[in-house]
């Protein structure tokens, strides 16, 4: 079982337990603003999400990680790797991705937790470059690709729901681990 230690984070594979705590933070629509239609998600569609997050672990090797406190043993959020397959322009990529919820915005959770993804996708997955998509406006997230040192390659559309969407690269061979 794949996990990986932060000084205040686990981020692993998920638990039956993560589901409804999942469905929480996708229903918020702080949270859901800024992904695809903005509009939020239940529990079904929680289930769904978190059962193709674990196949693409078995099928790529890789995945998104469910995001624990480890003081608390709370469920952040997520955050991990995964094919962007919804935007063909850019494949074949490994993005890097996050959603955390609103109570743990501003704490540095999601730079922590996406810096260990990054070391996980250069020292155990030998990828040599990652991705990430965000909506143009979504101004933490693009705070925190900045943190990661990655630099803006494209704008594009999505293409179902039309938002400007700004893709950023990081060559994994300078990162700083």
């Amino acid at each position: 079982m794949t996990e990986i230690r932060t000084p205040r984070l686990l981020l692993r594979r998920w638990h039956d337990d993560d589901l409804a705590p999942m469905a929480d933070i996708n229903s918020d629509p702080r949270v859901m603003r800024w992904v695809d239609d903005g509009s939020g998600r239940d529990l079904d569609h929680t289930v769904e999400a978190i059962e193709r997050w674990e196949e693409e672990w078995d099928d790529e090797g890789f995945g998104l990680f469910a995001v624990e406190l480890l003081a608390s043993g709370e469920l952040a959020g997520f955050t991990g790797l995964s094919v962007p397959e919804f935007l063909p322009e850019v494949l074949p990529a490994v993005a890097i991705s996050w959603r955390l919820g609103s109570q743990f915005w501003g704490q540095g959770y999601a730079s922590e937790a996406a810096h260990a993804t990054l070391e996980f996708a250069l020292q155990d997955r030998g990828l040599d470059r990652v991705i990430s998509i965000h909506r143009v406006g979504d101004d933490a997230s693009e705070n925190v690709i900045r943190k990661l040192g990655m630099v803006p390659e494209r704008e594009t559309a999505h293409p179902v729901y039309g938002s400007p969407l700004r893709v950023h690269t990081i060559d994994l061979t300078e990162f700083q681990a």
